[in-house]
């Protein structure tokens, strides 16, 4: 089993890093790689088990499933249902906590996932630095400062 493990700090409130990223629809909203968005079966983004359905800015199509949620730990769980990526058994969680020195966010985005073993390393980095950095980098960006 491949594992990746990405963190940044955001400067801001967690509370407002939250607000910005907590709808399982909204990547297309925040992260620069994801272009649309919709859940399927009419369901409602904050269901458990709900399905998004996502374009990357590749013209890649992914399915993911929302396994977790919590407004009260800034956390969201998903599995990866459809992908062109050669992977399996794709679980990931994006959690935020609060840093009191400066009223600062730290987050943390992991994933754990099974490949060939030659692939999954590559898998694993383009994971950790395209989607997950990536999408730090931009949450960063919305808020001032690269932390």
């Amino acid at each position: 089993m491949a594992k990746v493990t990405i963190s940044s700090v955001i400067h801001a409130p967690v509370e407002k890093v939250w607000a910005r990223i907590r709808d399982f629809n909204g990547l297309p909203s925040w992260h620069p790689r994801m272009v649309e968005s919709h859940i399927e079966d009419g369901k409602d983004a904050g269901t458990i088990g709900c399905v998004r359905n996502f374009q990357l800015a590749s013209g890649a199509r992914i399915r993911e499933k929302l396994l977790d949620f919590s407004d009260d730990n800034f956390l969201v769980s998903y599995s990866i249902l459809e992908t062109p990526q050669p992977l399996t058994n794709h679980k990931a969680t994006l959690q935020l906590r609060r840093v009191t020195d400066g009223d600062r966010t730290y987050a943390e985005w992991t994933a754990s996932f099974d490949a060939a073993p030659e692939e999954a390393d590559k898998l694993a980095e383009g994971m950790g630095a395209n989607v997950f950095q990536g999408g730090f980098n931009a949450l960063k960006s919305h808020f001032g400062g690269q932390g």
